[in-house]
């Protein structure tokens, strides 16, 4: 695979949500060691499709937090140099067993067919990367963070969801709040 040579393009204007909206099933599991296991077996996937492309593949999510109980679905993030140049990424990774769920501005998202694995392609430097990994970080190293965010998940699942937006959208706060204090303790103090 080598850079596209069309050139940047403007990317898609609208969410193409690929098969439709789909039953919602949400269950937490408690953390489970064999996550870390599945993110490198398909970590090592990603790479092997996309080896001659300069990309970038994390886990993220509540899998890639240990202790913390999480829906059994790895979730990675992938940064591509261009969004738009789906040609340098898609088709190797719908080659490698991956299946287009979404299509919207700045994001992509594959998936596996049993849906155990979501993978969600950005250009490099994108602010939601740095999102994810501030939130993971965080949550890997503060226990009461953690807890709350885990009690979060736990009482709102009390509740039916019609689809997984509504359900990300009712933690919002409490994510936005925990990323806040992340912040706030990368900031030197001054005195």
């Amino acid at each position: 695979m080598k850079k596209s040579s069309v050139g940047r393009r403007p990317d898609v204007t609208a969410v193409e949500l690929v098969g439709g909206i789909e039953p919602l099933e949400l269950e937490l599991h408690d953390y489970d060691e064999r996550w870390v296991g599945l993110y490198l077996d398909h970590r090592r996937r990603i790479l092997d499709a996309l080896a001659a492309a300069n990309v970038g593949v994390e886990h993220i999510g509540s899998t890639s937090v240990p202790g913390l109980a999480a829906k059994p679905i790895i979730d990675i993030v992938v940064t591509v140099e261009d969004i738009t140049a789906e040609e340098d990424y898609l088709a190797a990774l719908v080659a490698a067993g991956y299946k287009l769920r979404t299509r919207e501005p700045g994001h992509r998202l594959v998936r596996t067919p049993a849906r155990d694995v979501h993978v969600h392609i950005y250009e490099q430097g994108a602010p939601a990367v740095a999102e994810y990994l501030l939130l993971r970080d965080w949550l890997r190293s503060n226990a009461h963070d953690r807890a709350l965010y885990e009690s979060t998940k736990r009482s709102l699942l009390q509740s039916r969801w019609h689809d997984m937006n509504a359900y990300a959208n009712a933690k919002t706060d409490v994510i936005l709040a925990i990323k806040a204090r992340a912040r706030a303790a990368r900031q030197p103090s001054i005195q």
